[in-house]
């Protein structure tokens, strides 16, 4: 495949991509081990209540051996956008204990009394307290930035909400959203991966099963977009739009096997 021969970094999505929810996609593994061939690959998530390290720990249960440097979460994206451009900028944080301490270890000031600026995560542990705290700031007019979009996190028997929710009852209450998104499927995320790995957009391939999110990603920051239809979105639904358009269409994970 053509495409394919640039391409020095491939993005590769989990759940619906790699795994459906704790089951191996048919020869997922095999493809992984011939990208790390051709290429660097990292997974990439857009959820922040999650540290790296637990994504780590789940990819191992399902036998799949990663380093450090082939996870990326939308919490290191946030850490690494705050440290170029908000440096030793004091953030009051809205996220689980795994977020926060991301922000540590990224040496980020916490401060839930006077920050320079406030950041909004997937907040699993959300209280009102919390609420009360991060509105207030944001009607002060502080800067406001939060970590991804997503409107529901996927869980079975439904969906939960996720940080889309929150930034809606947000603007309900302060009548702002973020004035940064830094998640699938705006460019921060991008901009913070090309010079993680100083690569160029036309050598990164971002392969997903989400139109808003994967593919969009890919579309929004100029990387090869390559869609699976193992996961959230079957042909018929990606042939019912036309906003968001998919260099490569396959069937799953394994057809980029020998390509």
């Amino acid at each position: 495949m053509k495409q394919l021969d640039n391409i020095k970094l491939y993005l590769l999505d989990m759940d619906g991509t790699v795994y459906l929810e704790n089951t191996l996609l048919d020869k997922a593994l095999e493809t992984i081990n011939y990208l790390r061939k051709k290429a660097k690959i990292v997974f990439l998530t857009n959820n922040s209540s999650k540290s790296a390290t637990s994504y780590i720990e789940k990819l191992h249960k399902l036998g799949i051996d990663i380093t450090s440097d082939e996870i990326y979460t939308s919490g290191q994206a946030t850490c690494e956008y705050l440290n170029k451009h908000f440096k030793n900028k004091s953030v009051y944080l809205v996220g689980t204990k795994a977020l926060e301490d991301e922000f540590k270890e990224y040496n980020i000031p916490l401060n839930d009394t006077n920050p320079d600026l406030v950041v909004l995560g997937y907040d699993t542990t959300l209280t009102y307290e919390k609420l009360v705290k991060i509105t207030t700031f944001i009607n002060q007019g502080k800067t406001y930035i939060a970590t991804h979009p997503d409107i529901n996190c996927p869980a079975t028997p439904y969906y939960v909400p996720d940080i889309g929710s929150f930034i809606s009852l947000i603007e309900k209450s302060t009548k702002r959203l973020p004035d940064m998104v830094c998640g699938k499927p705006y460019t921060i995320m991008g901009e913070t991966l090309m010079n993680r790995f100083n690569l160029k957009c036309d050598e990164i391939a971002m392969v997903g099963d989400r139109l808003v999110t994967d593919i969009a990603f890919a579309n929004n920051n100029g990387f090869l977009s390559i869609l699976v239809l193992s996961g959230e979105t079957s042909l018929e639904d990606y042939n019912n739009q036309d906003k968001v358009k998919a260099d490569i269409i396959l069937d799953s994970i394994k057809d980029l096997l020998n390509k």
